[in-house]
């Protein structure tokens, strides 16, 4: 007993083995990380036993090319393109060049946003190094369709020539200002600073008017509405035009995600779901004609009638009932950026009531069309003993 205590004693106290730089080594101890770089694979965390195969293998991942590549690949084709196809005889260069785009890019499947912001980006770099065409500041749209803005503003003489300039970034067929009831610089600053085609109006017209004046001026397959209370960067409005692209007819702002939860709607809000709800398409959410940004195309106007746009919810409804595409593809916060006027703060403003009257309005208009139950048949009940 006494030897083997003395040895267990003399191993304790032997001394560290070293390595060959010198160092302690840890008897037992192996580090993975040293492990895995010896052998030139990543260190794996220890799985958890049990559950299937399938359960504990990895998803396979996707090949995705980052934002930054994209603008590389931009650069040399728009490079390409410069000395391939020159615009400088264009009417206009812009949509000349947007043209040329549409072809070079509808090969490449730019799946998402960031990809083809940046890959348009590139382009225009590249096109004007070597065409010596100022285009930088140019935003490429993914349509070769013909598009026109309509704006319309009222006392927005600080904010007018920024919105403006924001849109002329677009290669737009044409840019139409709707100006009502100013009483201040708004229309002097849009007439002199700018080609827009101004529509003027010394009284006031009321909301929503000058969208459908704008509209009857408008002759293009798509048409985008923005108001003039503050600037969208144009790349935000980029997926409004590509949705009536392809084959969407009302191309709506997804608001629903700047108004939180249910028990904190306003009014507003309630009415614009409840109307959605009712229509079938309750996953529209509170996503309405009402707020820009938002795109329609040339087959809407036709079908509902310009004159409806006066009243958004009842063109929305009218849409909806002609069996047209509506979507709301992108969000844009205006929640947070709208002006608060006398005339739109508060619970019961004019606006908010005006806009909960428009959807009274509207619920006629779909009364009439598909009966008093809309979309809620009565099934259940034998209405017919009860008259006889």
């Amino acid at each position: 007993m006494l030897k083997r205590r003395a040895a267990v004693a003399r191993r304790r106290t032997a001394a560290p083995k070293r390595g060959p730089a010198g160092k302690k080594l840890r008897v037992g101890v192996v580090k993975r990380r040293s492990a895995a770089v010896k052998f030139g694979t990543k260190a794996r965390k220890r799985r958890k036993t049990g559950g299937s195969a399938r359960s504990r293998r990895k998803p396979a991942i996707r090949f995705k090319v980052k934002p930054g590549s994209w603008l590389n690949w931009g650069i040399d084709a728009g490079k390409k393109d410069a000395g391939d196809h020159p615009i400088g005889g264009e009417a206009s260069h812009q949509i000349a060049l947007n043209r040329i785009w549409q072809e070079t890019s509808k090969a490449k499947h730019l799946s998402s946003w960031p990809n083809y912001w940046s890959a348009a980006k590139g382009y225009v770099q590249g096109y004007s190094q070597v065409s010596g065409i100022h285009a930088e500041n140019w935003v490429l749209m993914p349509t070769g369709k013909t598009v026109s803005a309509v704006l319309t503003v009222m006392n927005e003489e600080d904010s007018v020539l920024s919105v403006v300039q924001e849109l002329r970034r677009l290669p737009l067929k044409e840019l139409i200002v709707v100006v009502n009831g100013s009483e201040d610089q708004t229309f002097q600053k849009v007439r002199s600073g700018s080609d827009a085609l101004v529509v003027y109006y010394q009284h006031r017209l009321g909301h929503d008017v000058g969208r459908a004046i704008g509209s009857k001026l408008a002759d293009s397959d798509i048409i985008l509405f923005v108001d003039g209370d503050f600037t969208i960067p144009a790349e935000q409005l980029l997926p409004f035009i590509a949705s009536v692209d392809r084959g969407t007819d009302m191309a709506l702002n997804n608001i629903t995600p700047y108004l939180g939860s249910y028990a904190s709607l306003d009014a507003v809000s309630i009415v614009k779901r409840f109307l959605n709800l009712v229509m079938g398409r309750p996953d529209l959410a509170s996503n309405s004609l009402t707020a820009v940004p938002h795109a329609v195309s040339r087959k809407a106007l036709e079908t509902i009638g310009i004159e409806s746009l006066m009243v958004p919810p009842k063109a929305q409804i009218k849409a909806l009932l002609a069996g047209l595409s509506i979507s709301a593809p992108w969000s844009v916060d205006v929640i947070s950026m709208n002006k608060m006027k006398r005339f739109n703060s508060g619970e019961r403003s004019p606006v908010a009531d005006l806009i909960v009257g428009d959807h009274i309005e509207a619920f006629g208009a779909a009364f009439e069309k598909k009966g008093d139950r809309l979309s809620f048949p009565d099934k259940l009940r034998k209405r017919h003993y009860a008259a006889e």
